[in-house]
């Protein structure tokens, strides 16, 4: 079974920066899409940022500019750093990875962010 561990959420003031990690285990990390996404209380879960396996990044335009995905294929990880956070980016953040022979989306257990003063 695929698990995939984030990490390095937390509380944070407007305009701070948090990095997030997601650990994978039980794949073959380099041939999948990995993906961050978030869900704010009352909302849909929505897309923030994906990376293919080549390292080609995508970002949602409401993050864009600001938040910085990548991937260590070494580490079987996968990183969304987060800069000038606001007060709208507070969500519970999850990873995904997408398996490119089954088309299936794994999810992670996701990791609050909370952006107040």
């Amino acid at each position: 079974q695929v698990q995939l561990v984030e990490s390095g959420g937390g509380l944070v003031q407007p305009g701070g920066s948090l990095r997030l990690s997601c650990a994978a285990s039980r794949i073959i990390f380099s041939i999948y899409h990995m993906g961050w996404y978030r869900q704010a209380p009352g909302k849909q879960r929505e897309l923030v940022a994906t990376i293919t396996s080549g390292g080609s990044p995508y970002y949602a335009d409401s993050v864009k500019g600001r938040f910085t995905i990548s991937r260590d294929n070494a580490k079987n990880t996968v990183y969304l750093q987060m800069n000038s956070l606001k007060p709208k980016d507070t969500a519970v953040y999850y990873c995904g990875a997408d398996s490119p022979i089954t088309a299936t989306r794994h999810w992670g257990q996701g990791t609050q962010v909370t952006v107040s003063s």
